[in-house]
């Protein structure tokens, strides 16, 4: 059994994460002036309603628009129209949110102010395959994307190539209306133009590069998406219709992370935060903490206990095989063999917004002893991160994590407690 203090402690941790990436405390000192004109709110993301709730109850001025996130992540607006879609993989509904949302945004005037409200989760929420193109086109895309190991950078600079939305397309829609975009980050880094593939941030990635990673990454498209990208350039930074256009990062996994560390610093334990930024195979990235925690069990350096060791940013999982689990479960099984037999910690891993990967758990404990309490259950640890069931593996030892969604998202969350 996970010792249920360090459990406990973790869990507080993780929850004081995600309170500082809260829509209503995130998005106080970041209101524009209220226009002459109109007031349209846009957005998209795992945390979208929960902003747009806390902007109706924040602006006192009339507003109207239109957000769109995952099933289930819904919150209650007044005017602003909450629309859910399937996330990770793109489905029918995010193909009428995205339509509405362009939708929302057309015929504004100079006198108008759209507010774009955007956080992580948004690139599958927004499907728009441009003319040529399906849905079934967009979701092949996405699946080859996610199946591809390949970081969040890299799908997103993919992701607004095939679109109508992405890339900076929204933001022209939007034209000549003035645009502030306020982002909750799920992107390592913080790039504006990453968060949900930047449907209102255009970036410097162009068909060249976008071509050049999909071959450099295996990422397995049908000819006629790759002559797509090839004829049709992203819109440029460069373009006039961007010059109005106010971009703030409001949260980030940055925040988040800094306040877990200040948070146990006050419950008595030194906090070391290794990067916020961390990308890179889920299983990779484990051992690497994992060797940095037997260090620190063995030789006591390069920090010494008591200590909590704290990383953010996205991993990603190249699938090979056939189980279930997310990123986070998956770097947590790994964790578990790699300080096999090591006493004295305890870890956890676990999305922000509540969910890892398809599931619904967030992530997982585990300690030096997980791996050889599944061996006691008939199971072999190495055979299920071979299959990529992670969360077989934590869901048979009843060490999954299970909050909920949160209502934000600013990625991955990872401690390790070290007594």
């Amino acid at each position: 059994m996970i010792n249920r203090s360090d459990q406990a402690f973790l869990t507080d941790l993780f929850d004081t994460a995600v309170s500082a990436a809260d829509a209503k405390s995130v998005l106080k000192g970041h209101l524009p002036e209220i226009p002459k004109g109109r007031t349209v709110v846009v957005g998209a993301g795992k945390g979208a309603a929960q902003l747009a709730a806390a902007f109706e109850k924040l602006w006192g001025d009339p507003v109207e628009g239109v957000v769109v996130t995952r099933y289930g992540y819904g919150a209650a607006c007044q005017h602003i129209r909450v629309l859910e879609a399937a996330h990770p993989v793109p489905d029918a509904a995010g193909l009428t949110a995205s339509d509405a949302l362009i939708k929302a945004v057309s015929g504004l005037g100079e006198d108008d102010l759209v507010i774009a409200l955007v956080t992580g989760g948004g690139s599958a929420l927004l499907p728009a395959p441009p003319d040529g193109l399906t849905l079934a086109d967009e979701q092949r895309l996405n699946d080859a994307l996610l199946a591809s190991g390949a970081p969040i950078s890299v799908m997103n600079a993919i992701r607004k190539h095939v679109s109508r939305i992405k890339g900076g397309r929204l933001a022209q829609a939007a034209f000549p209306a003035k645009l502030v975009t306020l982002i909750v980050s799920d992107v390592p880094g913080d790039a504006p133009s990453q968060v949900a593939s930047g449907p209102t941030v255009p970036d410097e990635a162009d068909q060249a590069q976008a071509l050049a990673a999909i071959t450099a990454w295996n990422i397995d498209l049908p000819a006629h998406i790759i002559d797509h990208i090839r004829a049709h350039p992203a819109p440029s930074p460069d373009d006039p219709v961007f010059a109005r256009n106010q971009v703030q990062v409001i949260a980030s996994a940055r925040l988040s992370i800094e306040a877990a560390a200040a948070r146990a610093k006050a419950l008595g334990v030194p906090a070391v935060i290794l990067s916020d930024a961390i990308e890179g195979e889920a299983r990779e990235v484990a051992r690497m903490h994992g060797a940095i925690t037997r260090e620190v069990l063995t030789q006591n350096r390069p920090f010494r206990a008591p200590c909590v060791i704290l990383s953010g940013g996205e991993t990603t999982v190249t699938l090979k095989g056939s189980g279930r689990g997310g990123r986070n479960t998956e770097f947590l099984l790994s964790l578990a063999i790699t300080c096999d037999g090591f006493e004295g910690f305890t870890a956890m891993a676990a999305d922000t917004d509540g969910i890892d990967g398809s599931e619904d758990n967030a992530g997982a404990f585990a300690d030096g002893r997980s791996a050889s309490r599944l061996r006691a259950l008939g199971y072999d640890p190495m055979a299920l991160l071979s299959q990529n069931d992670a969360w077989g593996a934590f869901d048979a030892l009843g060490d999954l994590f299970a909050p909920g969604p949160t209502g934000t998202n600013v990625n991955d969350f990872r401690a390790i407690l070290i007594r």
